[in-house]
């Protein structure tokens, strides 16, 4: 595989594609706290671009090892993301409900952050397949690059959440809640063609 222009270009929009879900994520994670610091901020984008970049590896992993075992489990993929979507979204829109106008901030704890990181990256998988031509270091530098790219978008989606939900106040966490459920159904519709 030649590292030129090209590779460049296409693992920048491979992160750029893949990174979109982690990028809804984020802002649905700072709508609920609209008081977050930024040790936090990049945290979360931290975890997304840390999973977009694993999942990629994975999935070249196992077209190059046990590829007959990956492409069984890669009808569930869609399945799983919306569970662990609309489970996260579900919660925080019920105790938004329950809150009412005197909703608390919600805490986002590293569990949660980890299985959005899983839900958001998991369609990445199928990233294996598309750099399976890859030599081994050219499919690491494009994993870091879909990394870094999710990583700027990801911080974006963190930033602009964060403006948003001191002007939503009570309704933010009602609305994170919606738009994880909506990225779940989204990801599952997709991927079920």
């Amino acid at each position: 595989m030649l590292m030129n222009r090209m590779f460049f270009i296409n693992s920048v929009l491979l992160g750029i594609g893949l990174s979109m879900d982690a990028f809804s994520v984020s802002i649905a994670n700072a709508l609920t706290d609209p008081h977050m610091h930024r040790r936090k901020q990049l945290g979360i984008a931290g975890v997304f671009a840390a999973f977009q970049a694993l999942m990629p590896m994975i999935g070249w992993i196992c077209v190059h090892t046990i590829v007959r075992y990956f492409r069984a489990f890669e009808s569930m993929i869609p399945w799983i993301a919306l569970l662990l979507l609309v489970w996260i979204g579900g919660k925080m829109l019920f105790d938004g409900i329950r809150g009412g106008e005197n909703e608390t901030v919600c805490c986002l704890t590293l569990s949660a952050l980890l299985v959005q990181g899983i839900a958001t990256s998991i369609d990445a998988l199928s990233v294996g397949f598309t750099i399976a031509n890859y030599t081994l270091p050219a499919a690491l530098l494009c994993a870091i690059i879909i990394a870094l790219v999710t990583f700027v978008i990801s911080f974006a989606g963190v930033r602009i959440g964060k403006r948003f939900g001191t002007r939503l106040a009570g309704r933010a966490q009602i609305l994170g809640g919606v738009i994880l459920i909506g990225i779940g159904l989204e990801i599952f519709l997709k991927g079920i063609h």
